[in-house]
Parts: C-alpha cells; structure tokens; sequence
C-alpha cells in the first residue's frame, strides 16, 4: 500500500518522509489546484528526501488544452526536473472533445525516454474515463499510476466508478488508479473497502486545521496508516 502526501517545499518534504509516506507530489500554488513548483523548491526537495518526488507540471489552472507555447513551456520545466535530478512528474493534458491528448503525451515520452509520470485529475474531466484509460494503455511504461476521484468531486461520491477502474487497471496490468480528493482519516476505510486501490493521495485533511498554510497533522497520518496497512 502507497501513501503519497501533496508537499509544497522541502521542510514539508522531509516531515512527510519522517511520518512515513511512501511518494511525494510536489507542488506550488493549491489554490490554484497546483502548478509547477520554482526550480528552488524542486532543487531543495530533490536533495532532502530518500522517496520518490512526483513534479507537477502544470503552467496554468485555466484548463487541460495546451497551445504549442504552453507544450514548449511544459517540455522546459521537464528538461530543468531532469537537469536537476529528477525523474517523476504528474502531467496531464486533454483535447478540447474530452479525450486524452495522445500527440503531447507521445512527445513528452520522446524528449524524455525515462520520464515516470503520474496522469493527473485532468483524467476527471474526460468524456469516458473507460476509453481515456484504455488510450493511456499504450503509454503505460512511462504512465505509471493515474490519479482521479472517479470523476466526480471527492472519492466519497466517485468511489463505485474508482472501484470499475481499479478493476480495469489489475484487468489490464496497467497504470496503477491512485484515488485522490476529499480523502481522510474518516472515510478512507470505507473508501478503500469499497476500491482496493494499492496508492492513496492526500492533501489537506492531514494538515493541522485542514489547511496547507499548515504543517501535517501526525496524528492523522498515523489514524490513516493504520486503516490502511
């Protein structure tokens, strides 16, 4: 079982680690949904922790359809993970008829052979997560793990889509269904009873007033541990 924890800098970094997650997302600007984090926070992340660091590489929160000048800010933000060590990031991109951007994903796997890469909640905006996640079958390689809440607003209310998907993943040996959004300590064992997901996503419900301007909340993580392991 995967716990990740959503990390904006690398004090935050090295706490997660210390309470045990297992995968790191890093991130800037949550009020924003999260956007690429500054070469800094990445460079500072990347040298404080043992576990793996997932990157978002995200330019804007307006949408998933990104213009050429957006793919070519995309690709540079991946050069400079890479330049820095890094070779995890959570992408994702659409097209505007609600399918999954093949050409970009294709690309980015050219440029970047080795790329791990987590499929993001653009993956709730698509017109059939069924076909989105058979299209993404062929990049599963480099796609490891997508992380969604079945479509709707919070796990809670997507959990009988999340279990369909979990299913069609062992099904297909592929990318791993990572549920995320409105997760904690309350509802994870009814969530994981109904999905048997092997990765969990967190955010703030295990932050100190449910608030990312605020440390982890150990206590928690620990009631979450041991729901889960």
């Amino acid at each position: 079982m995967n716990l990740e924890l959503i990390v904006q800098n690398k004090q935050e970094a090295i706490q997660a680690e210390k309470l045990g997650s297992h995968r790191l997302e890093l991130v800037s600007a949550m009020k924003e949904g999260g956007l690429t984090p500054s070469y800094g926070a990445i460079k500072q992340v990347l040298q404080s922790v043992k576990i793996p660091v997932q990157i978002m590489v995200r330019p804007h929160s307006y949408h998933f359809y990104y213009t050429e000048d957006d793919f070519q800010v995309i690709c540079e933000d991946i050069e400079m993970i890479t330049k820095l060590g890094g070779n995890r990031i959570v992408f994702g991109a659409l097209n505007q008829n609600g399918t999954i951007n093949e050409e970009m994903l294709r690309e980015i796997i050219r440029r970047f052979p080795d790329i791990d890469i987590t499929f993001h909640r653009a993956f709730d905006e698509v017109h059939s997560q069924e076909a989105a996640y058979r299209t993404l079958l062929q990049f599963k390689q480099n796609v490891r793990r997508v992380l969604t809440s079945g479509g709707e607003v919070n796990c809670e209310k997507g959990k009988d889509q999340l279990a369909k998907l979990v299913k069609l993943s062992f099904g297909q040996n592929g990318p791993s269904i990572m549920p995320g959004s409105g997760l904690s300590p309350e509802n994870i064992a009814g969530i994981h009873q109904m999905v048997s997901a092997e990765d969990y996503h967190f955010g703030s419900a295990v932050r100190v007033d449910g608030s990312f301007a605020n440390e982890f909340l150990q206590s928690a993580i620990q009631r979450i541990q041991k729901e889960l392991m």
